[in-house]
């Protein structure tokens, strides 16, 4: 552990959610799925099926957990919640039923406190992929997530939102007035099939179930999204130019996307497909252009020469009372090994190492609370938020080099830690 703070007990077993604040629950979140005309399919949820249960749901935006709401009307729940999303209100998340988790990091307690949620009959609902998805499309799963299904031993269902993404995506949070949003829940395992099925049929299930794209999903229901700044942020996420290979001088105002390079714009149409302005269009499906860059990436790992060094700024989160500022920059590194972060804080030096292979994922954020791009990593104890100085990174292709380092690693050396899930990405050109 780094540095003598309380730490945020994550043992303490989670409340039921007060009766007195469901309703409140539903006078919050209602009306925003009201607002979104919220439409969701229920012919593959039995009508007999009640509490307990699994929820397993996709992750976009804030807006998920509205749905969420509704969807389970008018039955309570208990949520897995990051840890930031306590900050200041920990008495009032413990209310409603939270429980408590730190992103990435293995937890026996969390485990633990789902399974006592699951013994008090109500609902445990988990977004799975741990983060809002970057471009509306299907993040990693964990191989742990079939074995949770096997030791809850309760049915498991899906709640897959669309729209979600569409409408504040995590690029450029806010509203952009999508509606209607739809989503389908359905029964994926009944409580017999999850001790029946082997442990890779349950994955190969949750993987297919998982497999969705907000942006397919927009031209299908021929969604128009009207907002004159419906680009500006996308080059957080789209930080490789196609046309010159360059990175990090990308940029985004209004429906334009550019590359400050070698001057190749892209204008973002109300369907949001992109169309170059002059020459050749690469892309035109956003999700396309990610997992070129993701490809780009795996070449690196794969060639060996992948690496990441900044001097960055931390801030760390030993309970929920809110952030620790370091008043010394730090340095972090990503190479093939994995993530190094060092530092000084009341003058005693520490060193924090994430091995390749223990991280499938990291959790980033672009401009997070106004102070900047950043890297989140947790260990069981803490969680510390890493802001890079300068401009020649992005948090995305960090993101993507930890996923496809433990890929590397893991068809290496073999599934001693788990294989991911990762669905089948779309066909991106050569």
């Amino acid at each position: 552990m780094v540095g003598q703070f309380e730490r945020f007990d994550m043992t303490r077993r989670p409340n039921r959610q007060w009766p007195i604040l469901t309703p409140i629950t539903w006078l919050l979140s209602l009306p925003k799925a009201y607002t979104h005309r919220s439409r969701i399919n229920k012919t593959a949820m039995p009508k007999h099926l009640k509490p307990p249960y699994f929820l397993l749901c996709n992750h976009n935006s804030f807006m998920d957990f509205m749905i969420v709401t509704k969807a389970i009307f008018p039955h309570r729940a208990n949520y897995v919640v990051a840890i930031d999303g306590y900050i200041g209100m920990e008495w009032l998340l413990r209310a409603v039923g939270g429980i408590c988790c730190r992103k990435f990091a293995k937890s026996a307690g969390l485990v633990k406190n789902m399974l006592h949620a699951r013994d008090n009959g109500d609902i445990v609902v988990l977004f799975p992929e741990a983060r809002y998805s970057l471009c509306g499309t299907t993040a990693i799963l964990p191989a742990s997530l079939g074995k949770m299904v096997q030791k809850m031993n309760i049915p498991v269902v899906t709640l897959m939102m669309h729209g979600h993404h569409i409408n504040s995506p995590f690029w450029n949070v806010g509203s952009r007035k999508v509606k209607p949003v739809e989503a389908e829940m359905a029964l994926l395992f009944t409580q017999e099939q999850t001790q029946q099925l082997s442990l890779d049929e349950i994955n190969a299930r949750l993987a297919e179930a998982f497999v969705y794209d907000d942006f397919s999903w927009q031209k299908e229901k021929q969604i128009y999204v009207k907002d004159k700044k419906r680009a500006e942020g996308l080059h957080k996420v789209l930080y490789q130019c196609p046309a010159c290979n360059t990175e990090y001088n990308m940029t985004s105002r209004e429906t334009t996307l550019s590359c400050n390079h070698c001057g190749k714009t892209w204008e973002m149409n109300e369907l949001g497909e992109l169309r170059a302005q002059k020459g050749i269009t690469e892309f035109t499906h956003i999700p396309d252009w990610y997992e070129w860059e993701r490809k780009n990436v795996s070449r690196e790992v794969k060639n060996g020469t992948y690496s990441f060094h900044a001097k960055v700024r931390i801030e760390s989160l030993p309970n929920a009372k809110g952030f620790v500022k370091f008043s010394e920059f730090g340095h972090l590194s990503q190479t093939m090994d994995g993530f190094t972060l060092t530092g000084v804080l009341n003058e005693n030096p520490f060193t924090v190492v994430w091995k390749a292979m223990s991280l499938y994922s990291c959790h980033i954020e672009y401009d997070y609370k106004g102070r900047g791009d950043c890297v989140d990593l947790n260990t069981a104890n803490d969680t510390f938020y890493l802001f890079p100085e300068g401009q020649d990174f992005a948090v995305t292709k960090i993101a993507l080099a930890t996923e496809e380092l433990y890929h590397h690693y893991w068809s290496l050396q073999g599934p001693e830690q788990g294989q991911p899930l990762m669905t089948t990405p779309p066909p991106v050109p050569a």
